[in-house]
């Protein structure tokens, strides 16, 4: 079996995990449980439909740094709910959701799964920098699309897109993005600036849509050229000449913002898949038992257990 190596973008998958899991999914106390209840059940299905031998969880351990909200100040301010003078910024995060965070982490814990965030860093920038020589083919599962930028056919980089749910999953590789987009995986950066992404807050440039900035990166093949053309008033019209002009100063720092991180010092451990020990499983006992998560535990268990004795 071929080693391949899967990169959750976990803040994604356990908010998918909490809107698509009923709340009225609780434990023996209680406790709002359904987005760890989720949150294992996409690992089980995750892991026996594409049977990774590697997996690591990739963590927020900073979702807005601050090095990019110096660069575009209204990066992801709709979802600032407070203002930290030390430290990442909170999150507007339901509180039923927030409080499972950690049970989450608990249970990843418990199923061996490697857990990976890097100071004053985003989940994006973590996953940029292990699928990047990665030393294997990579499985990026994300709903988010400034990942599509890692996706690399000749490395076998793919993005398991989860945009559309679980149940309708999609593994995008540079001609899906092409057929998608009308661009390649390699222009995408440039592409979502120019497009820009309220999601993220990014304004993008005034007036250039999805559109425009395909065709403008189809004509000029990059933002250097496209840039380059406007100031020459060669090679596009007059109206999307000023407004690529108007938008020197955005573009001059957007795409520093867009581009994940591909070489962070990351101390990484072990990142194969295995059984569960004999400690884990009496420790995951006590904990399924505890939380009412037996059954969706026991499925992820299952599924590590089966793609290792075929590793």
């Amino acid at each position: 079996m071929t080693d391949r190596l899967m990169l959750l973008d976990s803040a994604s998958l356990y908010f998918r995990a909490f809107y698509g899991v009923p709340e009225k999914v609780t434990a023996p106390d209680g406790s709002p449980i359904n987005a760890v209840r989720g949150f294992l059940d996409i690992i089980a299905k995750l892991v026996s439909t594409y049977r990774p031998t590697h997996l690591v969880a990739c963590w927020d351990d900073d979702w807005r740094p601050q090095w990019r909200v110096d660069l575009i100040p209204s990066y992801k301010t709709h979802r600032v709910v407070e203002a930290v003078a030390a430290g990442p910024d909170v999150e507007e995060v339901p509180d039923p959701l927030e409080r499972q965070v950690p049970l989450i982490r608990e249970a990843l814990g418990l199923l061996g799964v490697v857990i990976v965030g890097a100071a004053e860093h985003e989940a994006d920038d973590v996953i940029g920098t292990l699928a990047t020589d990665a030393g294997m083919p990579v499985d990026i599962v994300t709903g988010d699309r400034d990942l599509f930028q890692l996706i690399d056919d000749e490395a076998d980089v793919r993005v398991v897109y989860t945009a559309r749910g679980m149940s309708n999953l999609e593994v995008l590789t540079d001609s899906s993005v092409q057929s998608k987009y009308g661009i390649r995986a390699a222009q995408y950066v440039d592409y979502a600036v120019l497009r820009g992404d309220a999601s993220d807050g990014l304004p993008g440039v005034a007036g250039i849509g999805e559109k425009t900035a395909a065709t403008l990166l189809a004509a000029h093949g990059d933002l250097a050229g496209i840039i380059a053309a406007a100031e020459r008033g060669e090679g596009m019209g007059a109206s999307a000449q000023a407004k690529v002009q108007a938008g020197a100063d955005y573009l001059a720092v957007a795409p520093t913002v867009v581009k994940v991180v591909r070489d962070l010092p990351l101390d990484v451990p072990d990142t194969a898949l295995a059984p569960l020990t004999a400690d884990a499983r009496g420790a995951a006992a006590s904990f399924t038992a505890q939380w009412g998560l037996g059954s969706a535990f026991d499925r992820a268990a299952t599924a590590i257990a089966d793609v290792s004795a075929t590793a």
